[in-house]
């Protein structure tokens, strides 16, 4: 994911903790493990997620878990591609287990582009920095590190609590470790719900926690490639029928073309009690909106934010273009991808008949570049496990509001919502308003974050697979 920076901009803001303290001995060790998971580079060109899941793996053992409860799985066309599944076995047979999602995989880094080495964990002012640091090494090694300590505690808890380390989910079309379990090892990864990435705090960028969120649904990903063709000819005699004319008309249709609004109760949750925290025309607009989707009044303020924008409907967007063969010949073929975030429920097929049908123009071919994909699904707002994530920030973050959100990003929860399970965004560590550097340079995570996030996170598997 995306981890994307939630900007709400409160009326007021709560300090995030005390200043920062000597690690403690637990956290000490917790760092080497944190630090072995960052520098293992686990890129789709040069890295390798095998080797990083064996690494966890090797962790785990040391602390007692049998070789029977762990997991090693990848696949011979992606030998470096592979990931971990573990196993820690609950006291009751009534209780489905809970699964622990993370991806270990990491964005492109170029040694060049960036001030310090991106595959070498760099403490500095106060901040993690090097590539994974945030998205999503933290949660991996915190889920890593909780079956650790469990098991050195020889804690049993009632549910059995799960693990899934997987690869693939920063790039498209690679291989993907949660699709591949989903549907090849369904009984491995088998849970009531799922505890992921997509959730997590955000701060005023100056040492203030400004509020927590939950992440409980997301849109799903698709690509669309829209395809114009013409038998071309010599550019000193040119005619209207032209296949580059053809493909800025049908991505200018896309780009004026306004899919509808649509509520969901995690968004409708989200406008009202955000714009409740707000005491600006948008607070209110977002209160008025969520009470009254008709408004377009209040729609059309809440419109101007790129982000509540994007949470409100599917949006599709041109970017990539592709096309003529010479300098001085007409365009023969011509290719353009239109990225589509597709709101809960929402289907490709319906997606591209709404595209097809605002171009307007047969010629234009739009084809899905990936068939199959699953339909997002939002997970229901459980009383019995949102409740205990919203008192334990009441506990480690004494004031600081919690908000249900809907990501316009995507994640690999998708696949897992896919086949039954569940899947939820924690709260826990946070970010900064400028994104902390995910998916682009210098990705770095406040070492405050990582530790306070940690215990929220512990505690939090401890006291859902307790009761």
């Amino acid at each position: 994911m995306k981890k994307l920076a939630i900007t709400l901009l409160l009326g007021a803001s709560v300090a995030a903790g005390a200043a920062a303290m000597p690690l403690r001995p637990d956290q000490v060790e917790f760092r080497g493990l944190y630090k072995e998971l960052v520098e293992t580079n686990t890129t789709v060109s040069t890295g390798s997620c095998t080797l990083a899941a064996e690494r966890m793996a090797a962790r785990l053992k040391a602390a007692g878990i049998a070789d029977s409860q762990i997991t090693l799985f990848s696949v011979p066309e992606h030998p470096k591609d592979g990931g971990l599944v573990v196993v820690y076995p609950g006291t009751s047979k009534k209780l489905k287990p809970m699964l622990l999602l993370a991806h270990i995989d990491v964005v492109e880094a170029k040694r060049s582009d960036w001030v310090r080495d991106p595959f070498t964990l760099i403490e500095e002012d106060g901040y993690f920095y090097a590539r994974g640091t945030a998205d999503d090494k933290s949660q991996a090694a915190i889920w890593t590190d909780t079956l650790v300590r469990f098991a050195r505690e020889k804690y049993k808890p009632k549910r059995t609590v799960k693990m899934a380390l997987t690869c693939g989910e920063e790039t498209s079309g690679a291989f993907n470790g949660a699709e591949w379990l989903s549907q090849n090892r369904r009984e491995l990864i088998d849970a009531e719900y799922a505890l992921n990435e997509g959730g997590g705090g955000l701060s005023d960028g100056h040492g203030k926690l400004m509020v927590q969120t939950i992440q409980v649904g997301e849109k799903a990903y698709q690509d669309f490639t829209f395809t114009t063709t013409n038998k071309g000819g010599h550019s000193s005699q040119p005619v209207r029928e032209n296949a580059i004319y053809a493909m800025a008309d049908a991505v200018a249709k896309v780009r004026d073309f306004e899919f509808p609004l649509e509520f969901n109760d995690t968004t409708r949750a989200f406008f009202a009690k955000s714009g409740a925290l707000r005491n600006d025309e948008m607070g209110k607009a977002m209160v008025a909106l969520a009470a009254n989707p008709q408004d377009k009044a209040a729609e059309a303020i809440v419109n101007t934010d790129k982000m509540y924008h994007s949470m409100l409907r599917t949006t599709c967007v041109a970017t990539l273009i592709d096309g003529g063969h010479a300098l001085n010949a007409l365009p023969q073929t011509v290719t353009a991808n239109v990225n589509c975030r597709m709101f809960p429920g929402r289907t490709s097929d319906e997606t591209q008949a709404t595209l097809e049908a605002a171009i307007g123009n047969p010629a234009v071919k739009v084809v899905q570049t990936k068939v199959g994909k699953p339909i997002a699904k939002t997970p229901p707002m459980y009383p019995w496990l949102i409740g205990p994530m919203e008192a334990l920030v009441a506990k480690h973050f004494p004031g600081v509001p919690v908000i249900p959100v809907m990501s316009t990003g995507a994640t690999d929860g998708v696949y897992l919502a896919a086949v039954g399970i569940p899947t939820y965004g924690v709260p826990g560590e946070w970010g900064d308003p400028d994104g902390n550097g995910a998916h682009g340079l210098n990705e770095r995570l406040e070492v405050r974050s990582l530790m306070e996030g940690r215990d929220y996170l512990f505690e939090l598997v401890k006291l859902l697979s307790s009761k």
